[in-house]
């Protein structure tokens, strides 16, 4: 293998950052792109080596602790820039190991069109790891009805559709002693229990959630868009913070994957299914926040969206309707975040109200 001597930390414009656990691959490029530096550091040598480097271009991958070592190097002086991972592999050209990773890093950093992750605050990563606990919850507590219903009807009893009537039909259920072993019913009912305590730490959860969220200006401003209320604005934040990553919403709505997947070819634009790229979490939250606003008629006049919505209605399906007014609530939603005003309507020539 080549060993390339370390040059002085002035020679170096790019460098890359493979993280590990506790090891650390560093690549080097000047301003050719010629590699003039490799080497493998520990955890708590890194930020020493980088604090005796000069202010260079620092790319990495946005992984776990990609965000706080990020914040490290950047108050050291450096210009760092973090990446998803699909966007270094094509730059990986040669058998995978950690220094070519780090070499794929440094390379793909300096492309203009790789669209970089911003810096999350110490904030944004706690109501991130909220919403994490929070779907981790939803999960488990589904698991818990699936297997409750699954274990009553393997007795021939069997409930209508949804935890509300099964949690209104169990208590039913749990007096069928002819159908209902003594084993099956401790079961059950530790189940049931086990429901009880995911309710409560779920709900615990999402009044924290909901808490913060009022404390966050950015938050605040996004619970005045139709449809979104403490839980999106509060995932919003944590994911984009105030979207100075992105140009305008339409790449806010592209990266959330709710805009049509292209196939085109020679000219011609083929469109299939929305791509699903991105945050799917924050996806699933703007078209459930969609669907609410579609079940609430009443206030798509005040809102400025009833002639957007009539129109849509009549060439769409109910489930693409609901599609493609989520990618219009992300648009708005960024639109506030942004410019840092409320959702707000306005009257043109006494025709409708406009959403601004």
């Amino acid at each position: 293998m080549i060993r390339i001597a370390k040059a002085k930390s002035t020679a170096i414009a790019t460098l890359g950052v493979d993280i590990g656990k506790n090891t650390f691959h560093l690549v080097g490029l000047d301003k050719r792109g010629a590699i003039v530096l490799r080497e493998r550091l520990s955890r708590s040598q890194i930020e020493i080596r980088l604090a005796n480097m000069a202010p260079c271009l620092v790319g990495m991958e946005a992984c776990v602790g990609a965000h706080h070592l990020g914040r490290r190097v950047e108050a050291l002086g450096h210009d760092v820039r973090l990446m998803a991972a699909k966007y270094v592999r094509p730059f990986c050209r040669k058998q995978k190991n950690d220094f070519n990773d780090a070499q794929a890093i440094a390379e793909a950093v300096t492309r203009p069109t790789v669209r970089c992750v911003a810096l999350k605050t110490p904030a944004q990563l706690d109501l991130q790891a909220l919403h994490r606990v929070r779907q981790r919850l939803i999960s488990q507590r589904t698991g818990v009805i699936n297997q409750i219903r699954a274990f009553l009807l393997e007795r021939g009893i069997a409930i209508r559709q949804g935890w509300h009537a099964l949690r209104a039909e169990l208590p039913r259920a749990l007096t069928m002693t002819d159908r209902l072993t003594p084993r099956m019913l401790h079961i059950v009912e530790d189940l049931a229990g086990d429901w009880r305590r995911l309710d409560e730490r779920l709900e615990a959860v999402s009044t924290e959630i909901a808490q913060l969220a009022h404390a966050d200006e950015g938050a605040m401003r996004l619970m005045s868009v139709p449809g979104i209320g403490p839980i999106i604005s509060s995932a919003t934040v944590a994911g984009i913070g105030k979207g100075d990553v992105f140009d305008k919403g339409r790449d806010f709505a592209a990266w959330l994957g709710l805009v049509p997947k292209q196939t085109s070819t020679g000219g011609r634009p083929i469109l299939g299914r929305i791509s699903k790229r991105g945050n799917r979490y924050l996806r699933q939250l703007f078209v459930q926040a969609s669907r609410v606003v579609l079940l609430r008629p009443q206030t798509w006049e005040r809102y400025g969206l009833k002639h957007w919505i009539d129109a849509a209605a009549q060439r769409l399906h109910y489930n693409k309707l609901a599609v493609a007014l989520a990618n219009k609530l992300a648009r708005i939603a960024w639109g506030v975040l942004h410019s840092g005003r409320t959702f707000e309507t306005h009257r043109e020539n006494g025709h409708a109200p406009q959403p601004t």
